[in-house]
């Protein structure tokens, strides 16, 4: 399947836990519901992947991505009543540390579903 093709169901499951839950949740309640949405949708979903982050070949810090789809696409869940440009950078952020291209950061806002899609150019080895 198609990384385009990838995140235009993960956003169309996104529509459906929407219309399903409203807003106001935790986001660990949206991350659930997509998780079973996107596995009714055949694909295959990690829950909170770690990242590390080395500086100088040390680990200097942690973190879980929401969730990862199909090995391609990364996907941070937010519930707030706008987004930031602080949640796109940690978005990048992972994208970078994980070495993915592309990215989705779907916010279950007030009033609907904010979906922000980030790419992120592989960076080329230099010698």
């Amino acid at each position: 399947m198609e990384k385009e093709d990838i995140t235009h169901k993960i956003i169309g499951c996104a529509y459906t836990v929407f219309n399903a839950l409203g807003f106001g949740f935790l986001e660990s309640v949206y991350k659930k519901a997509m998780a079973l949405e996107l596995r009714k949708q055949n694909m295959v979903v990690k829950e909170e992947q770690p990242l590390k982050v080395y500086y100088e070949g040390a680990v200097v810090g942690e973190f879980f991505v929401d969730l990862f789809v199909e090995n391609e696409i990364i996907v941070e869940l937010k519930s707030v009543e706008n987004l930031s440009k602080a949640h796109e950078v940690q978005l990048v952020n992972y994208l970078n540390g994980m070495k993915k291209d592309i990215g989705l950061l779907i916010n279950f806002g007030p009033s609907c579903v904010d979906v922000k899609r980030k790419y992120c150019a592989p960076k080329m080895k230099t010698e």
